[in-house]
This record gives C-alpha cells, structure tokens and sequence, in this order.
C-alpha cells in the first residue's frame, strides 16, 4: 500500500523522489504451513492403531510423528539397538534422552519389528526394505517420502501439528532441548493468536491428540 502511494504520489507530482523505492519488505519468519484437525488426527489414530492391512512402516512414521512429533529421518535412522524393550523407550536422532512410547505407539513398533524379522536380515535399522534386507544402510530418503501416501498427508504436515500444540503450550525452549533442535527452529512454531482451547466455550478444532 505504501509503494502503490509514493508511485500515485510522484506520478502526480506531489513528490519529487519515491522513498519507498529499494526497500526489501521481510516477509515474517513464522509456521505458515498446514496441521491436522483434531478430526483427522482421530481418523489416522485409529487407521495406525486398528487397520491390520496398512503396512507397518506407514504405521511406524505416521504414529511417532503424530505423537512424537519424530521426523522422517528420525525414523529413517531408528535402529533395533535404540530400543529399550524392558523400559520402551527408543532414542530417536539427536534427542538428549530416550523417548518413552505409550501402549499405541510400542504396539506399531513391535509390528514393524516383526515384519522387519520375517526378512531374516542382518541390516540394523527397525525399518528394512527389499532394498536394504541384503545390506546395512537405512531405507532411502525416496521410500520415505511414499510411505505416508496412502494415508493422505504428508509427514511433515503430521509432525508440524504436533510441534505447533507443544510449542504453543510449553516453553519452546524446553521442546527444543528435548528434541535437540536450535532454539531458534521452535521459535517459527509460536502461532500468532489466541488458542481457541483456552477461551471460554472452547472449541476442539485445534486440539492435538496426546499419548496417555
């Protein structure tokens, strides 16, 4: 609005120079991206936990995302050696300190472990592949990319939602500590307005399902 006023301006002579010419407007650094409805997350919630046809990987990065908040590469990079079977926890990527999984989340793993045994592979990661059942590495970065697509939405909308509601709900220095990310990367997660939850009469649109 202001460069379109300094142009009528000077067009009309009422000003001799534009001011506002080489400015660099700065778009702010915030989350503009898309999150879940409480609905949708209902709805992937039980297709993860009760839908015995989807496959096991889906499963696995679908639920650690939407309860976790994990990554891709988190899971991508998740070895059988990260899980503690007697306190259920897992160390995911550079997290200071293992994760504890709820019941729902430790039953997806245990399925993925199981399918991962039916290969009869050496490879070290909890997610193996025809690809890498032969070999060490990890599933690639592409198989990861596909791997929610049956579902509908893609990791990173699934994982955003969950770091949205923690960062908007607890200290985002806190979450970036326990995810071991850069202060600053929380930091675009602060929405700017009031969550709904926490009016009178709230509404559940914006609420994020939690693990008990």
């Amino acid at each position: 609005m202001l460069r379109q006023f300094f142009r009528f301006a000077r067009a009309q002579k009422l000003v001799l120079v534009d001011p506002t010419r080489g400015l660099i407007a700065k778009e702010a650094n915030g989350f503009r991206g898309r999150t879940l409805t409480l609905d949708q997350q209902r709805e992937l919630f039980r297709r993860w936990t009760t839908d015995e046809h989807v496959h096991p990987h889906e499963a696995l990065v679908g639920m650690f995302a939407l309860l976790h908040g994990a990554s891709s590469v988190e899971a991508r990079m998740l070895q059988v050696s990260d899980v503690d079977v007697q306190a259920r926890t897992v160390r995911l990527g550079k997290r200071p300190h293992p994760v504890p999984l709820d019941p729902a989340s430790w039953a997806v793993l245990e399925r993925c472990l199981a399918h991962r045994e039916a290969w009869r592979t050496d490879n070290p990661h909890v997610m193996v592949t025809k690809g890498t059942k032969a070999g060490q590495n990890p599933a690639s970065t592409a198989y990861l990319s596909h791997v929610l697509d049956d579902c509908g939405f893609p990791p990173r909308m699934i994982r955003s939602t969950r770091l949205v509601d923690l960062v908007n709900t607890m200290d985002p220095k806190l979450v970036a500590a326990a995810f071991g990310m850069d202060p600053q990367a929380t930091l675009i997660y602060l929405a700017d307005h009031v969550d709904p939850g926490r009016m009178p009469n709230p509404t559940c649109e914006s609420a994020v399902i939690r693990p008990n």
